[in-house]
This record gives C-alpha cells, structure tokens and sequence, in this order.
C-alpha cells in the first residue's frame, strides 16, 4: 500500500494538543486489518487533497438498514476514483445507555464490531447525543447494525426526526442531582423512538435532561426541550462546616469568591463566619453550592424546570430554551407521564406550525411565545419572566392583577393538596 503524501494535514500534528491526524494515521499504520489501513490512507488522501483545493467532496445519498428511516448519515466521495478505498466512508449514530454508564465488555463488544464492519473511527459523543461510528460502505452498514442489534444497541436518529436524548451522570455520581434523569431520559426515548427512526419532521427535536442548574448536557442553548432538575425551598446550611471553610480560606477569600459573586445579592457573611441566603432571591445559579459543596446543598422540595426552544446557529443564530414550566414535581406515575405529554404537545403543535427546515425555537421567534404557549395549553406564569417590563407576551398594565391571580391559584393547589 502506498501511502499518501500528506504535508499541509501533517502541520495539524505539529503544537501541544492532541491531533485528530495523528489517530487516523494510527490505524493507517498499526492496525492489523488491511481493509482499515486501506481505508484510512485514502481517507487522509482526500483530505489532503481538500485542504490543497479548499474545498469539500463529500455528498450525500440515501443509506438505511431494513425497518429505519434514520440513523445512519450518508457520505459518498466526489473524487472516489482517485481515493476508491474511501469512496464510501458512512457514519452510523448508535444510542448510548442514559447517563453515558458503559460497561468495559460493552465497549469491548461494540469496538470489535465496528473493526470488522467499518474504519475504527469512533467519536464518543456527538453533539446529538449518539456514538458516532465513523466510515462505513453501504453493504457493511447492514451487517454492523444486526450485530449490535443483537446486543441490545438501537440506531440514533438523523434526518428531520427526534434526535437521541441525553442526560448527565446524574444521581448515580452527583450529590446535586434533583430528579431521577435516567427515568426521565428513557421515558422520552422510549416514547418517541417511532419519530426517531423514521424521519417525518420539520426538522430535528432534542431532549437533554441535566439534574440540577449547572447543566452538565447544555440542554439550555441546545435542546429543543430542555428538563432541568431543581428545588423550591430553602438552601441546606451545614454552619459548622461553613465556619470551617471561612477558618481555611480566610474571610475576604469567602466574600471575594462567594459573597460577592452571588448575581442577586443573597448571600451575606456574618460576624460569627456563619452564613445567611435570602433564598426568595435564590436564583439556583449553583455557584457556592459549587464552591463549597459540604456545606451548602440543594433544598427537600425537589422537581423540573422545563424549557423549550434552544438551539445553536441555523437560521437566526442561537438561542436559550425559554422557560414554559417554572417547578413541576416528578414523584407520582402521573407527573411522568405529564413529562412526556409535554414533549408530545411540543413536537405535534411545532410539526403542525413550523416551516421545513425550522427549529422549534425559530418558529416561536417567528408566531411569537404567546401563540406557542396558547397552542400547547400553557397559562403564562410570572415565574417565566424575570424582567415583566422588557417581556414583549406579558401585559404590563395589568401585572398585579394578573400577579394576584397567579398566587391565589397557587394557594388553591397547596390547600388541595
């Protein structure tokens, strides 16, 4: 096998960081599979020869395995003749276990499939979500899904379809977790795994579930439902512990690095080094929770804030989930299956409204939230807002009475209760 000559992609190995370049040429060089080193020197030659000319040569095409629609992203070479190794190089997105737990004999079991069947490329994980197993023909696709299919592993979603969810390490690793994110996470992919494997949406929809503020998944700027674990009542203080981290670091360090970091003010130190929060003015940023996780932890009364909308650049750049359920518990069967019916009216009002090719938040920036809230049958709640003057779908000349109506509905659901 003669290799290619590969001078302007070999600078990319050049500097302290690891290289991509270096990898590929690994398997080029050191594999023991013919086939993959073939694969892999044509794979650099064509992207040597890209670099030169400036431009791309992959296309797409149609590539499925028997009963899905998806999952599998079709590249075929412009220039296979000069490259005929990697003419075709497919990418197969396989679902990962919620939470990302992977067992060693399970990683094992998929590396040794994808080494029979493709290129030994694999990047874990997408921005979806998926494992992306990169560099396949068209006739190995098929024999490399049945094997992991028979090891219990399913396709992800490509297309204009429901993408794979995701969700953080969650309870399992993580004191802050306030939700059960793995239940959450196979709830929505379970329900919707028709809309995932055979694309019939406007665009694609992603859920990512994050225990707790900090946001592990970014779900915020890149879920289209983005479910965050949170709490309603008061921080936890272990003042004695406080007191010993005050002893350690020294006062000014806990103002400089705490006190004063607060976005909303609600932390004062005391005399005594103890600690006081307004948590009426909590707004759940985690930062001393962060800081000093003995001490300070997330309140009883735990549940969701759920968020729709977020996305990075397409058509009008990016954008944050907006906030469309302040607090929602997630205890009884029921309040489950509420966390589904939301992402079922969320996916059905979008498929109805949006353009081709639109997300869902680029259709409510376009009919307005109002419309959205009133098309998936949510009141607004001043708890989605936090400046009422700059909303442009809140009335603000009557924001008391609206205010008041707010709280006496919630007085009637805390005396039901």
């Amino acid at each position: 096998m003669k290799k290619h000559d590969t001078p302007m992609i070999d600078e990319l190995e050049n500097g302290p960081w690891p290289s991509f370049i270096s990898g590929i040429k690994r398997l080029r060089d050191t594999h023991p599979e013919k086939r993959i080193n073939e694969m892999t020197n044509d794979l650099l030659g064509q992207l040597e020869h890209s670099y030169e000319t400036r431009k791309g040569y992959w296309k797409g095409g149609t590539v499925s395995v028997y009963g899905y629609g998806g999952g599998i992203i079709p590249r075929f070479s412009e220039v296979g003749d000069a490259f005929p190794k990697s003419k075709e190089f497919h990418t197969l997105r396989v679902q990962p276990p919620a939470g990302n737990y992977y067992t060693t004999e399970s990683l094992r079991d998929l590396a040794d499939s994808w080494e029979k069947h493709g290129s030994g490329l694999v990047t874990f994980h997408g921005q979806t979500g998926n494992i992306m197993f990169i560099g396949s023909t068209s006739e190995n696709t098929q024999h490399f899904f049945d094997e992991i299919n028979e090891k219990g592993w399913d396709l992800g979603g490509a297309g204009p379809c429901v993408r794979t969810a995701m969700s953080c390490v969650g309870a399992g690793r993580c004191e802050m977790s306030n939700v059960n994110e793995h239940k959450a996470h196979r709830l929505l992919v379970n329900n919707f795994m028709d809309d995932m494997h055979r694309p019939a949406l406007p665009y694609k929809f992603k859920f990512k579930v994050s225990g707790c503020p900090n946001d592990c998944m970014n779900s915020i700027e890149r879920a289209d439902m983005s479910v965050i674990g949170t709490w309603r009542d008061d921080i936890k203080v272990d003042q004695e512990e406080f007191k010993k981290y005050v002893g350690l670091k020294g006062r000014k360090y806990v103002i400089d690095n705490i006190v004063t970091r607060c976005p909303t003010n609600a932390i004062s130190l005391n005399d005594d080094d103890s600690i006081d929060i307004d948590n009426q003015n909590c707004v759940k940023c985690m930062h001393c929770l962060n800081v000093v996780p003995k001490a300070l932890h997330p309140g009883d009364d735990k549940g969701v804030t759920i968020l729709i909308g977020g996305k990075r650049t397409l058509k009008i750049g990016d954008l944050m989930g907006t906030v469309i359920v302040p607090f929602m518990k997630l205890e009884t069967e029921e309040d489950w299956e509420r966390l589904v019916e939301i992402g079922e009216e969320t996916i059905d009002f979008w498929a109805d409204n949006a353009l081709e090719h639109e997300r869902c938040g680029e259709m409510i920036e376009r009919i307005g939230l109002v419309n959205f809230l009133e098309g998936v049958g949510f009141d607004v709640d001043p708890n989605m807002v936090a400046n009422p003057r700059e909303s442009s779908y809140v009335r603000t000349d009557d924001w008391d009475d609206e205010a008041v109506k707010w709280y006496e509905k919630a007085d009637e659901k805390k005396d039901s209760a």
